[in-house]
């Protein structure tokens, strides 16, 4: 029997244990979930008993991840990506194999050495960007190659949006599917990439206002935003010496001009602790940061008339109408005391932006190719789409958890020859999970190739 324990069982793991659920019998597995709170999955495990438990798990107690992580085969952690740390290097101690939807920090990849030298695998970035964005491009670069073609351009955008049956009314068309404070906190790095065979750079301050308009067949148009670094990526997907390559995220058409506003304002800074009180209000807040008017904006609407008079927006225009309608010029307290501008909007967001119990999200994907074969150019399009079921088997969940539960499946397999820290650009882990994503859930990336 292999023995996989989670740990972590959070918003975005409802379809990874639905799918280690449905396996655990015939591949012989049995599952341990480890959560801060496992109540919630007593329902979810009840009929699985024989194969499938919930324990309590808290990381600060190391004899507690450490009797976890020796009694299991493969441990899979869904932990928020900075806890990851500790897990990676237990598992390399007691020579455990470890997997996650996360990216590849500094931390784990100096434990390369030291995985292969304990025979573990240490399996990063098996999720849906990064993990599925890699898997689903290697596959498009592999087939180019064989035909004979040289890429000249990769652009790659992922967004988890909310499908166009539940944007109802809000205007920025957003809500959370996943870590709030990393959706605040996006961006703010030097974004790097490179075009035309030039190196360039967009600070954070500029990031929002220097989009590409994306369009989907079937969904309409989205901005797309670089991510912090494209550059890293050209090794792993075998193009050193592309011209073009850019990754990046994906919201709704308007959104980003929107979020520049809140970037300027300062609201997204995380850096220093206001010493607000918690009673303070969104209105005080956002005259403490705009310059002084005499005399004092008597209404929301005068207020928010200053703002957008301070920011050179248009008072009728799509970007004060949703600064507006995120309530920044209302009475409502903070809620947080001594906070920072980010939390303090965070906490805000989190109300604004709750997912509703019959929402739908979507997940959108796209890769944009150029090439050369035998002297002709060609531009090659690939696009995903998938659809939450509600609000708790989320699109997000899906594309997130099914990856990384067949990453698992093959890893418990004995189908991963590699040991050390990996990511899914190999064939032998890229081609069955694209092919299993098809032929069981349905999700499959739609192509299109046309001549330049």
């Amino acid at each position: 029997m292999t023995r996989i324990t989670l740990l972590g069982a959070g918003r975005s793991a409802s379809s990874l244990i639905q799918y280690l659920l449905r396996h655990a019998p015939t591949e012989n597995w049995f599952l341990t979930v480890a959560d801060a709170n496992p109540a919630h999955l007593v329902p979810v495990l009840a009929a699985h008993s024989e194969y499938a438990r919930a324990v309590p798990f808290a990381l600060e107690d190391e004899t507690l991840l450490q009797e976890l992580v020796s009694g299991a085969d493969i441990v899979i952690s869904m932990l928020p990506a900075l806890l990851h740390g500790p897990v990676a290097r237990m598992c390399v101690q007691l020579g455990r194999h470890l997997a996650t939807a996360s990216y590849v920090s500094e931390e784990i990849r100096g434990l390369d050495a030291a995985a292969q030298a304990a025979g573990c695998t240490l399996l990063m970035e098996c999720g849906l960007d990064p993990g599925l964005d890699h898997m689903s491009a290697m596959a498009v670069i592999e087939e180019i190659r064989e035909r004979g073609g040289r890429i000249t351009s990769f652009k790659s955008y992922c967004g988890g949006l909310m499908a166009p049956d539940s944007e109802g009314d809000n205007p920025w068309k957003y809500k959370f599917t996943w870590n709030p404070r990393n959706v605040v906190l996006a961006g703010q790095s030097t974004a790097k990439y490179l075009e035309n065979g030039h190196p360039r750079y967009i600070p954070y301050q500029h990031l929002f206002a220097r989009t590409e308009s994306i369009s989907v067949p079937g969904y309409g148009d989205f901005d797309g935003y670089a991510n912090r670094d494209s550059l890293s990526y050209r090794a792993p997907y075998g193009l050193d010496d592309i011209p073009t390559i850019l990754r990046g995220t994906l919201r709704r058409a308007g959104y980003c001009a929107a979020w520049h506003a809140l970037v300027r304002l300062g609201l997204t800074d995380d850096t220093v602790h206001l010493g607000n009180a918690a009673d303070l209000t969104w209105r005080e807040l956002m005259e403490s940061y705009l310059p002084v008017l005499v005399p004092r904006a008597a209404t929301e609407t005068a207020l928010a008339a200053h703002c957008a008079d301070y920011l050179g927006l248009s008072m009728a225009g799509p970007e004060m109408e949703r600064l507006q309608w995120l309530g920044l010029f209302g009475e409502q307290p903070v809620g947080l005391a001594n906070g920072t501008p980010a939390q303090l909007l965070e906490r805000l967001l989190t109300q604004k932006w709750q997912l509703q119990p019959a929402d739908h999200d979507m997940i959108v994907m796209q890769h944009l190719f150029e090439f050369e074969l035998a002297g002709v150019r060609y531009g090659r399009t690939s696009s995903l789409v998938v659809l939450g079921d509600d609000a708790t088997h989320t699109a997000m969940a899906k594309t997130v958890g099914l990856p990384l539960g067949m990453a698992v499946r093959r890893l418990a397999r004995g189908e991963v020859a590699a040991r050390g820290v990996l990511i899914p650009t190999g064939a032998d882990l890229y081609q069955p999970i694209l092919a299993e994503l098809a032929a069981d859930y349905g999700i499959r990336f739609e192509e299109h190739e046309t001549m330049r």
